[in-house]
């Protein structure tokens, strides 16, 4: 059999795109019409959601040097932390999640091809060719290895973060003040506006746990991790508090409630309408970019699951590149089943479905994050320096991930509670699977 090649590392710099890369996809490039109706307190709203992102950065920052090397990020914090059995439900969260998000991603992604490539819009054969040719091609990709795929997450960070940054801090000049009174349109008062913007825009942050998960393909990660998560949590913040502070600005409020395409209207605002074009190409590379790197995670938390026992062995082999392919073709073709239902007339509920489905399942592993690092700082009692501020810490972070569950919606919740529960059966067959081997041992 071909032995695996010695597996290349990432460092730094592709780290953070990783995290950068995941949690910027297509949702900044709608929100602000979202916001619109509520007016510039939605501002604040960004501002309580990106203290939570940071409260959760720190919060893997330190988990990731109490249980170094391990490899899956949640869920191998949750398994260190609170047991196997809450392990196994944050792997089979996170993994649904991954593959469920996945095919919204791509066809966000299609969709955003139209403006280039009108004939996608009207021939869903040909959307449906697409959608699936992206998603195996970056499956192909990253079964290359994860100095292959860094080496992409890289590239679309920068194209995705260029017309986003250049609209965020170009458009602060074109700012009309006029345009944030009054400052809440929303007609409710202003703790309502302030909680709903919150639970709007929360989501936005989902992904910045992604350096954690193939930690042992990164370079030192003691130190790397934790530098990585905030890094490109507080750059991800930055570019969407004045991304949505310049668009709300530019553009005036009845126009931007009505805006299919924000940053390329402000743009068009600025520069003419030649610069509707980038904008858009930002969008795409966003997207192709966010798609790259969960394909990634798609194959990394079977992977440490696998390897534990948690999950069949088949998702724990490694091709000559080091990469678990299999894992990654396995999630590919789930995701692959989800597009055809989506372009299937009379099956869109079930893509709606799988999203509801990927957007609270995905929320799980940080609440149990923050209670397994809980957990392990009472552990070490209450003489060690810092770890009463570390334990409000955890505090937060689980109040902020309870916040985003609650914010989920109660189909949302409902949907995604029987989800985590269909993993059961599967947890009892892997441990009865694992006894006979246990014995002979």
């Amino acid at each position: 059999m071909t032995q695996p090649e010695p597996e290349a590392k990432i460092g730094l710099w592709t780290a953070t795109a990783l995290v950068i890369g995941n949690m910027i996809a297509s949702g900044i490039f709608l929100l602000p019409v979202t916001l619109a109706s509520y007016g510039a307190i939605s501002l604040l709203g960004w501002l309580g959601s990106s203290m939570g992102a940071i409260a959760l950065a720190l919060l893997y920052g330190n988990l990731s040097k109490l249980v170094p090397n391990a490899a899956g990020g949640p869920y191998a914090y949750t398994r260190a932390g609170m047991g196997e059995f809450a392990g196994f439900l944050v792997a089979w969260g996170y993994w649904l999640s991954i593959w469920c998000c996945n095919a919204a991603i791509v066809v966000t992604f299609v969709s955003y091809l139209t403006v280039f490539f009108p004939e996608l819009a009207t021939n869903p054969s040909l959307a449906v060719a697409t959608a699936l040719a992206t998603i195996w091609f970056l499956t192909w990709v990253n079964s290359r290895g994860i100095r292959s795929a860094g080496v992409v997450q890289v590239l679309t960070t920068i194209l995705k973060l260029g017309p986003l940054v250049i609209v965020a801090v170009v458009g602060l000049f074109y700012i009309d003040t006029s345009h944030f009174v009054p400052f809440n349109a929303s007609g409710q008062s202003d703790g309502a506006a302030i909680t709903a913007t919150i639970t709007l825009t929360l989501f936005a942050f989902l992904g910045l746990e992604s350096a954690t998960v193939p930690s042992t393909s990164i370079k030192n990660p003691g130190k790397t991790i934790p530098r990585a998560t905030i890094m490109g949590t507080l750059v991800t913040m930055a570019v969407y508090v004045l991304g949505s502070i310049s668009v709300m600005g530019i553009l005036p409020p009845e126009q931007l409630k009505l805006s299919n395409a924000p940053f390329s209207d402000a743009a068009a605002v600025m520069w003419g309408e030649g610069a509707r074009g980038w904008v858009a190409l930002g969008a795409i590379a966003s997207t192709f970019g966010a798609l790259n790197g969960w394909i990634l995670l798609q194959g990394q938390i079977p992977l440490a699951a696998s390897r534990d026992s948690l999950f069949p062995a088949v998702f724990g082999r490694l091709n000559s590149k080091g990469a678990p392919a299999i894992g990654m073709v396995i999630g590919s073709v789930l995701i692959s089943a989800l597009i055809f239902t989506n372009f299937t007339k009379g099956l869109n509920d079930t893509f709606t479905f799988a999203v509801l489905l990927g957007t609270v399942t995905v929320l799980l592993p940080y609440l149990f994050s923050a209670a397994a690092f809980a957990l392990m700082i009472m552990e070490q009692g209450s003489r060690q320096k810092g770890n009463a501020t570390k334990l409000v810490l955890a505090a937060v972070a689980f109040a902020y991930s309870i916040w985003a569950v609650a914010g989920s919606g109660q189909e949302a919740v409902y949907w995604g509670f029987i989800a985590i529960l269909c993993g059961v059966p599967f947890y009892v067959w892997m441990k009865r699977v694992r006894q006979p081997h246990t014995a002979t041992q």
